[in-house]
C-alpha cells in the first residue's frame, strides 16, 4: 500500500465541464441521489450519498473527444440501472459486457460525458 505524501490532502470533489451545469447536476442527482445545488458564477454540485461531491463548472464549448477520466457507478441490477439512466436522458454505447470482474454498460450523460454502470 502506498502512503500519501501528506495525510492532510484529500479528494474534495470531482469536477465536470458542462454547457448547462444546472441541467447536468439534476441528471446526476436524480440518478445517484442527493440534492442539486446551484452556486455562483454558473457552477452547480451535488453531494452524493457516500460522501463524494460531483461538481459542474460552466464552459462555453461542447464536449469534443473521449473523456480521459470517467465515472463508474455500481448497481445491483445493471438492466434496471441502465433503464433508469436512459429514462433520465442518458444514452447507451454498445452492448453490456460481462467478464470475470462482473458486467458493465458504457453510457453517455445528456452532455455526452462517458460513464459506466457496473456490477461487482
Amino acid at each position: 500500500m502506498t502512503t500519501p505524501l501528506n495525510s492532510r490532502i484529500v479528494l474534495h470533489q470531482m469536477v465536470v465541464d458542462a454547457r448547462d451545469p444546472g441541467a447536468l447536476v439534476r441528471f446526476w442527482a436524480r440518478l445517484l441521489g442527493g440534492e442539486p445545488v446551484d452556486r455562483a458564477r454558473g457552477w452547480s454540485h451535488v453531494d452524493l450519498p457516500g460522501g463524494v461531491r460531483l461538481a459542474f463548472q460552466p464552459v462555453p464549448e461542447e464536449k469534443a473527444g473521449k473523456n480521459r477520466l470517467h465515472l463508474d457507478v455500481r448497481a445491483d441490477d445493471i438492466g434496471t440501472a441502465v433503464a433508469a439512466a436512459l429514462a433520465l436522458g442518458a444514452a447507451a454505447t454498445g452492448e453490456t459486457v460481462t467478464d470475470d470482474q462482473g458486467s458493465f454498460q458504457t453510457m453517455r450523460d445528456p452532455e455526452g460525458n462517458e460513464f459506466c454502470v457496473v456490477t461487482a
